[in-house]
C-alpha cells in the first residue's frame, strides 16, 4: 500500500482554504456586479444568468462541468489498462455527445426561450405523467454524476493526504456550497472559467514535464521505450502484439462503446448542460457548445496519455509510490494512477498539483449538479406542484435551501458508496445502465413533432427494465454471482449500456404504432413563463427592465431572435455530424482495422499533436473569454476605481447611462402583448 505523499495538513488547508477563498470571491464578485452593473440576484439571474452569457463563457463553463474527476482519474486508468486508445476512446466517446448536444441546445432555445430546465418543456408538452417520469431519470443522472465528482475526488484526496476519506467527502463541498448560495448560475460560469484556466495551465505543466523536462523521462522516445519494456514484462490481454502502442484493443473498443452510450445519458440527461444553453444569449449557443466540445476533448486525451502512459513507464522504478508492486486493480478503479504518477514524476509538487486540478474538477463539476438539481426541485416539483404563484424572492429562497439540502444528501450518500465498495469506475460504467434509456424520447421531444406521449413515457420505462435484466443475467451467467466485481466488468456492463440506449429505437415506434403519430404545434412550449422578480427588484428601488435578465423581449426582438436560432439550428446540424464521424470512424477505425503499432516518429508526433491542441484549448477557454468580456471588465474597473476613489457613485452613473438610453438616439421598439410561435417542422 502506498504512503501518502502530502501531509493531511495540505488537504485539509486546500480542501477548505480554496473552498474559502472562491466563497470569498464569489461574494466580492456579485457585490460588485451588483453595485455597478445592476446585476441583482433575482430568481431568473440565479437560475439562468440572466441568459446573456457570451460563447467563451459557454465554452469554458462546458469545459469545467464536463470535467469530472472521472475526465482526469478514469481516463489515466483507462490508458494504464489498455494502452494508447484508451485515452483517445475516453476522449472521443464522450466529446461527440457535446458537439450533438449543441443542436439540441438550438432548438431548446428556439423552442422555449422562457424555460428553466428542460423537464419544464417535458411538462408543456407531454403533461404530468410524462414530466414525473423524466424528472427521475432527470435527478437520478444528477444524482449519479455528483456521486461520481464527490467519491472520485474524496478517494484522491485521501490517497494524497491521507486525510480520512468521509472527512474529504463532507468537506469538499462546503466550498461550492457557499459561492453557489450567494451568486447562482453566474457565479458557477465566472467560478468555471477560473477553474478551466487553473486546470489548463497544470495539465500542460505535466505534459511538458513528461515528455520534455523530466530528468526520468523527459521525451517521447524515452517513454516510448520504456512502455516497449513495460509490454514485455506484462503484455495487454487483447492488444494486438500485446502493445500499449495500439489502438486495436478488444477492451478498449468495449470500454469505448460502455463509455459513449453512458456519457449520452450525462449529458442529455443533466439539467446542467441545459442550464447553460439557457444562459447563453442566443446567437452565443452555438459556437460556445462547439468551442467547448473541442476544447475538452484534449483535456482527457493528453491528460491520460501523459499521466496513464507515465504511470506504465515508471511503475519499475523506485520512485513510483507503489515499487516494486503493480498498482492492483482497486486502486486503479478508484482513480489513483494520476495522483501515483504525478508523485512520481514531481514528488510532493506533482501530489499538490494533483490535488488542485481533482479540486478544482470536483468543485466546478458540483457546482453545475447543484444549481442544475435545485432548478429541478424549485420549479419542476415546487413552482409546478406546490406553489404556482410562488414569487421570485419565494423561488430564490427554496433555491438556496435545496442547494444546502442536496450537497449534505449527497455526502451522506457518498459514505454508503464508500463502505459498500462503489468506487468511481463502478459508478462510471454503470451509469449508462440506470439513465441511457430516456435519452431518445428525451432528444425527439425537442426534434420530431409526431413523438406521443405515451412513447415518450413508457420507453425509458421499459428500456430500464431491459438494460437492468441484460446486464445482471449477463452478469450472472459469467460469473455464477451478483458482486460488485462481476457486475462492474467490462461484458455485463456492454450489455446493459446498449439495451439501455437503443431498446427506445424499439419501443418509440411500437408505441407510435399504437397510439399514432402525435401533430404537436410547439405552442405551449412557447408559454413556459419567467419567474416574477418585480418585487426583488422595487425593494432595491431598480427597473427590473434595467437588469440583467428582467428585459421584456419585443415581438421585432422575439422574431429576429428565431431567425438567427433557425440559421444556428441549421449549421449546429452539418457541423456536428462531419465532427462526430471524424472522431469517431475517420481518424481512429483505419488504425484499429490495420492494428497498427505505433513507432516511435509516430507517438512523437501523437504526443505533439496532443500538446498543440491544449495550447489551443487553452486560447479558447482560457483567454479568449476576457478579450470577448473585455469591454465589461474595463468598464467595471472603471467603475470601481471611481467610486473608491470617491468621483463618482455608482447611482450618478447609472442615472447617466439611463439618460443617454432615453435621449432619443434611439427609439425603442414598441411592446408586443403576445408572441406569435414561428411555424417550423
Amino acid at each position: 500500500m502506498a504512503t501518502a505523499a502530502l501531509d493531511q495538513s495540505v488537504g485539509y488547508g486546500i480542501v477548505l482554504g480554496l473552498g474559502a477563498l472562491f466563497a470569498l470571491g464569489m461574494i466580492l464578485v456579485t457585490f460588485i456586479l451588483k453595485r455597478y452593473n445592476q446585476e441583482l440576484q433575482t430568481s431568473e439571474m440565479f437560475n439562468t444568468a440572466g441568459r446573456t452569457v457570451k460563447s467563451g463563457l459557454v465554452g469554458s463553463a462546458v469545459v469545467s462541468s464536463w470535467t469530472w474527476a472521472a475526465t482526469l482519474l478514469q481516463s489515466s486508468g483507462v490508458c494504464y489498462r489498455y494502452g494508447v486508445s484508451g485515452p483517445f476512446w475516453y476522449a472521443s466517446g464522450a466529446t461527440v455527445q457535446i458537439l450533438l448536444f449543441a443542436t439540441l441546445a438550438i432548438e431548446l432555445k428556439r423552442r422555449a426561450p422562457n424555460a428553466h430546465t428542460f423537464l419544464e418543456v417535458i411538462k408543456a408538452r407531454y403533461g404530468t405523467f410524462t414530466h414525473i417520469v423524466f424528472m427521475v431519470f432527470g435527478l437520478v443522472t444528477n444524482i449519479l454524476v455528483t456521486l461520481m465528482l464527490i467519491v472520485g475526488g474524496s478517494a484522491t484526496v485521501s490517497a494524497l493526504t491521507g486525510m480520512h476519506t468521509i472527512a474529504a467527502i463532507y468537506l469538499l463541498p462546503v466550498g461550492v456550497v457557499a459561492y453557489t448560495v450567494f451568486g447562482g448560475l453566474k457565479a458557477t460560469f465566472l467560478t468555471d472559467y477560473v477553474h478551466t484556466f487553473i486546470l489548463l495551465i497544470i495539465i500542460i505543466l505535466f505534459s511538458l514535464t513528461t515528455y520534455a523536462t523530466s530528468d526520468i523521462l523527459g521525451s517521447p522516445s524515452a517513454v516510448y521505450d520504456l512502455l516497449v519494456e513495460a509490454a514485455a514484462r506484462h503484455p495487454v490481454e487483447g492488444n494486438k502484439d500485446g502493445s500499449y502502442l495500439t489502438m486495436q484493443s478488444r477492451e478498449g473498443a468495449i470500454f469505448f462503446v460502455i463509455n459513449i452510450v453512458g456519457n449520452f445519458g450525462t449529458v442529455f440527461l443533466d439539467n446542467g448542460y441545459y442550464n447553460k444553453a439557457i444562459a447563453a444569449s442566443p446567437v452565443h449557443a452555438l459556437p460556445g457548445y462547439i468551442l467547448g466540445g473541442l476544447s475538452w476533448f484534449a483535456i482527457p486525451w493528453l491528460t491520460a496519455t501523459t499521466m496513464g502512459l507515465a504511470g506504465l513507464a515508471l511503475e519499475s522504478n523506485p520512485r513510483f509510490p507503489t515499487y516494486p508492486d503493480r498498482m492492483s486493480d482497486a486502486d486503479v478503479s478508484a482513480g489513483l494512477v494520476l495522483p501515483y504518477a504525478a508523485v512520481a514524476l514531481l514528488g510532493k509538487g506533482g501530489a499538490v498539483a494533483t490535488l488542485l486540478i481533482v479540486f478544482m474538477a470536483v468543485t466546478s463539476a458540483t457546482s453545475a449538479e447543484l444549481i442544475a438539481t435545485s432548478s429541478i426541485f424549485t420549479y419542476d416539483l415546487y413552482r409546478t406542484y406546490f406553489n404556482p404563484e410562488a414569487s421570485g424572492k419565494r423561488l430564490i429562497y427554496m433555491s438556496h435551501v435545496l442547494v444546502v439540502g442536496y450537497a449534505v444528501f449527497i455526502s451522506t450518500f457518498s459514505v454508503g458508496l464508500w463502505y459498500a465498495g462503489i468506487s468511481l469506475g463502478y459508478l462510471y460504467v454503470m451509469m449508462g445502465v440506470i439513465i441511457s434509456s430516456a435519452v431518445l424520447p428525451a432528444t425527439l421531444t425537442l426534434v420530431w413533432k409526431g413523438q406521443n406521449k405515451w412513447a415518450a413515457s413508457l420507453s425509458p420505462i421499459l428500456g430500464l427494465a431491459c438494460a437492468l435484466v441484460g446486464w445482471l443475467v449477463t452478469a450472472k451467467k459469467e460469473c455464477g454471482n451478483l458482486g460488485v466485481a462481476c457486475t462492474g466488468s467490462n461484458n455485463p456492463m456492454l450489455v446493459g449500456n446498449v439495451v439501455a440506449l437503443l431498446s427506445p429505437v424499439v419501443f418509440v415506434p411500437i408505441f407510435t404504432l399504437i397510439f399514432g403519430v402525435d401533430k404537436y404545434d410547439w405552442k405551449s412550449m412557447m408559454e413556459i413563463r419567467k419567474g416574477d422578480d418585480h418585487e426583488l427588484a422595487e425593494e432595491v428601488g431598480l427597473d427590473l427592465e434595467q437588469i440583467p435578465g428582467g428585459h421584456e423581449e419585443t415581438q421585432l426582438e422575439f422574431e429576429e431572435e428565431q431567425k438567427k436560432l433557425e440559421r444556428a439550428g441549421k449549421i449546429s446540424k452539418t457541423m456536428t455530424i462531419v465532427m462526430t464521424l471524424a472522431l469517431l470512424v475517420l481518424w481512429p477505425m483505419p488504425m484499429y482495422g490495420s492494428g497498427y503499432v505505433f513507432s516511435k516518429p509516430f507517438f512523437t508526433g501523437w504526443v505533439v499533436v496532443g500538446i498543440i491542441w491544449i495550447f489551443c484549448s487553452f486560447i479558447g477557454v482560457g483567454l479568449f473569454p476576457v478579450y470577448e468580456g473585455r469591454q465589461t471588465l474595463v468598464r467595471t474597473i472603471k467603475y470601481l476605481i471611481s467610486d473608491v476613489t470617491g468621483k463618482t457613485h455608482p447611482k450618478t452613473i447609472h442615472a447617466q447611462e439611463a439618460a443617454k438610453a432615453t435621449s432619443g438616439d434611439a427609439t425603442p421598439p414598441e411592446k408586443a402583448p403576445v408572441k406569435e410561435v414561428v411555424s417550423s417542422t
